[in-house]
């Protein structure tokens, strides 16, 4: 399945991740030449065959798009830009008197800038939680043309949030604002939707 869709992977590796719990999870990294796919044990003892290669197909779809490294950039602008900011403005000098305060030392100061920037980053949650969910949907289209089966992919979610104890219908605002996946019931239906479409074209 991984030469199918052009991914040389060095390693699929398994977490022993029962030993703390029976969360169940599976993610892709690595960039350049060292690719690794990581299931837990726990998604390998709950799932059936066919549930994990719609799994793994999943995680392809994450490299296959390009996530992982986009992510990554996104992330490195945002931590250069904020370290820039912290530059200028601990060489400014008048963090303390946004608080009232005649002056601070140092360590005040990078107090006072976290306090800061914590605020300032609040507002980008929805754009973070959009383009990850964005990212996951990709995932899931990828996952289901390249195994072929969206009904296990929906079947495997089902049995994630089964395990994970997943809430089923979260608030549409807070999911909009918080979550870094589709809700589950969402996913489902899309997958069982291109199920069924797949079965008409037949």
């Amino acid at each position: 399945m991984a030469e199918r869709a052009g991914l040389t992977v060095s390693r699929v590796m398994q977490v022993d991740a029962s030993r703390r719990s029976q969360h169940s999870n599976a993610y892709f990294t690595g960039i350049g030449r060292v690719k690794r796919i990581v299931l837990y044990d726990t998604l390998i003892r709950q799932m059936t065959h066919q549930e994990i290669l719609a799994v793994l197909a999943h995680e392809i779809g994450h490299w296959k798009k390009g996530h992982l490294w986009k992510q990554l950039v996104m992330t490195e602008v945002g931590a250069l830009l904020a370290c820039f900011a912290a530059w200028w403005l601990l060489g400014w000098g008048g963090l303390p008197g946004l608080i009232g305060l005649q002056g601070g030392s140092f360590a005040a100061q990078l107090t006072i800038l976290a306090f800061l920037g914590s605020m300032l980053a609040f507002p980008f949650t929805p754009f973070s939680s959009w383009l990850s969910r964005r990212h996951e949907r990709e995932a899931d289209r990828y996952a289901t043309e390249l195994s072929g089966h969206p009904e296990a992919l929906a079947s495997a979610l089902i049995k994630l949030s089964a395990e994970n104890l997943a809430n089923l219908h979260p608030h549409p605002l807070f999911a909009w604002f918080y979550y870094s996946h589709p809700p589950v019931v969402e996913r489902v239906k899309r997958l069982q939707a291109s199920a069924d479409y797949q079965r008409q074209s037949a």
